[in-house]
């Protein structure tokens, strides 16, 4: 992991802040600019001995100062000011013979700057806030430069969320890096029993991980995906998955847990290419949030063609499983160990998942219950009229030997 920027340190890496933050910036950035009467206004950040010009105002088309082009710090007036050898005000270059000495003073040219830094909340520095013209402006005094130091405490506060936002991300960017390069995740098989002659079913490939910070996958995943990274890690498990299972005999299905973004990318279909679609079902949980249920639901079509089907998991953990099923149409629905567990002793939990399936079976869906801890939840699911289940009652998730050695026992 990148060691985080010390005090006084120049920041490197920082996201540009996106939306309402930017917006404003840059009406801030016009306003200084409009008010002082300069030709350009521009933020630069400091990034690994650069500076990048992050937004800039200008009164020409063809400013000498573009957004988003770099220069070494070691060039112009930014690193300058910031440690001294500049003045923050110099309403005429010609008499300041640091500013003359530069090359930027005559090629761009420079007749008046001011410039001032941009610092965080904790005292680091962002970069800077300068304004200048083409031309010397005598007008030019400290209560010029007061108003630019205040307008940049005020963009310093802007910037800290995205400040923040960047370590948040280069920290799980370096921790779900290092899981992937430790052999992260491992998988384990948590099978799902035919209630009416105890056959394996299928099996539910979970991932689990062994790396610090010790934390539940789902976390894992959603760090995953905030970084850009979510689809690699879940292309990772299903491979793993895939591999795994075509040394263990049977004609069992393979549930994997899957997200919308999985499943509308490419690499969903490069990751099962080594096992038969028929055996497949796309596991989407309660907890993935649906941008777009219509391209979602034009990414199942070529999939379900082939012959893999959809389930949608933790159905009952709460009110998007609900809309997940009328939205998708699933084949199987899995009912959330919330529903399953104490179904024996609870009515409301009885008539639910009465209801649920009373559902399935209008609409030739599945039932798959969850969770199933004791013998008592499932005679009461057997009576209701579940099919499959799963759950710590028979036994909790296998390691690939151990799924191997019950599927031949129980064929046997």
């Amino acid at each position: 992991m990148t060691k985080p920027p010390q005090r006084d340190e120049p920041l490197s890496g920082i996201i540009r802040p996106a939306g309402v933050v930017e917006k404003s910036i840059d009406k801030v950035l016009h306003a200084a600019r409009n008010h002082l009467g300069m030709d350009v206004a521009f933020i630069s950040e400091f990034m690994d001995g650069d500076r990048v010009f992050r937004h800039v105002d200008a009164s020409v088309v063809d400013a000498p100062v573009r957004e988003g082009a770099s220069v070494p710090l070691s060039e112009g007036y930014c690193q300058r000011v910031v440690d001294g050898r500049l003045p923050e005000l110099i309403p005429d270059t010609a008499e300041v013979p640091a500013a003359l000495a530069l090359p930027e003073t005559h090629s761009i040219p420079i007749g008046a700057h001011l410039g001032v830094p941009i610092r965080l909340g904790d005292g680091r520095i962002y970069g800077t806030f300068c304004c200048f013209s083409f031309e010397p402006d005598a007008s030019l005094n400290e209560r010029d430069l007061g108003m630019m130091r205040t307008l940049a405490d005020v963009l310093g506060h802007q910037l800290e969320q995205s400040v923040e936002t960047w370590h948040k991300r280069e920290r799980s960017v370096a921790l779900v890096t290092a899981a992937i390069d430790a052999g992260q995740p491992r998988l384990v098989y948590q099978p799902i029993f035919a209630l009416e002659n105890g056959a394996v079913e299928g099996v539910e490939c979970l991932s689990r991980f062994d790396a610090e910070p010790l934390r539940p996958p789902n976390e894992w995943f959603a760090d995953a995906a905030d970084v850009g990274m979510g689809i690699e890690l879940e292309s990772i498990a299903i491979r793993k998955a895939v591999a795994d299972l075509r040394t263990v005999p049977g004609d069992f299905y393979v549930a994997f847990n899957c997200s919308p973004a999985m499943i509308i990318s490419d690499e969903l279909r490069s990751a099962l290419q080594d096992i038969p679609p028929q055996r497949v079902v796309l596991e989407i949980t309660e907890h993935s949030y649906v941008e777009n249920y219509a391209a979602l639901r034009q990414a199942l079509v070529p999939l379900r063609a082939g012959g893999i089907r959809i389930a949608i998991d933790d159905t009952g953990a709460g009110y998007a499983s609900m809309r997940h099923i009328l939205s998708i149409d699933p084949d199987i629905i899995k009912l959330d160990i919330s529903l399953t567990h104490n179904i024996d002793r609870d009515r409301r939990r009885r008539a639910l998942a009465g209801a649920m399936l009373e559902f399935a079976r209008h609409t030739g869906s599945t039932i798959i219950a969850e969770g199933v801890e004791n013998a008592e939840e499932l005679a009461t699911l057997r009576e209701l009229g579940v099919s499959e289940a799963q759950g710590f009652y028979f036994g909790k998730p296998l390691k690939l030997a151990e799924l191997a050695f019950l599927v031949r026992a129980r064929d046997r």
